[in-house]
């Protein structure tokens, strides 16, 4: 009895920890991906979505909007950019306490660009629009923080 509760023990504190999928070298891919002029430092143009995950995710960087490659690499391996999976049936309806600014970031974070017209909706829901992929989408992003594509209403 005593080394079945130890296994269980255990294992739940296995599946309790958080795994940290981002390896070095997935950090490198998206480090060159990010840095389009290969200057070594993310303009502020470079950086939207990432300065967007970090923002969401309370991650301290430079003032100016800059972001340095150990910056990256440190937020990287944090998994501060891992895209987050939007939970079953989001949008979900509810008391939303997001300002559009929040709401925004959280919408450059899973990597729509160019989010505009964002107004929340008696839902609670921030709608807008976004591009994705190239193409113009619409967006919804509700207060647990998912982020969906919406169809053309």
């Amino acid at each position: 009895m005593k080394k079945l509760t130890v296994l269980i023990a255990t294992a739940a504190t296995c599946f309790a920890l958080p795994t940290f999928a981002a390896t070095d070298a997935d950090c490198q891919a998206m480090w060159k991906k990010a840095d389009v002029n290969n200057d070594g430092t993310l303009s502020v143009t470079e950086s939207v979505r990432y300065a967007a995950a970090m923002r969401v995710k309370d991650y301290k960087m430079a003032a100016d909007g800059t972001l340095t490659q150990a910056t990256f690499m440190e937020a990287c391996k944090a998994d501060v950019y891992a895209p987050r999976k939007a939970d079953e049936g989001a949008p979900l309806k509810g008391a939303n306490s997001f300002t559009e600014g929040q709401a925004k970031d959280r919408a450059e974070a899973q990597g729509f660009v160019s989010v505009s017209g964002l107004t929340k909706d008696g839902d609670g829901i921030w709608r807008g629009n976004a591009m994705q992929d190239g193409k113009s989408t619409p967006i919804a992003v509700d207060f647990k923080g998912n982020v969906v594509a919406q169809p053309a209403r």
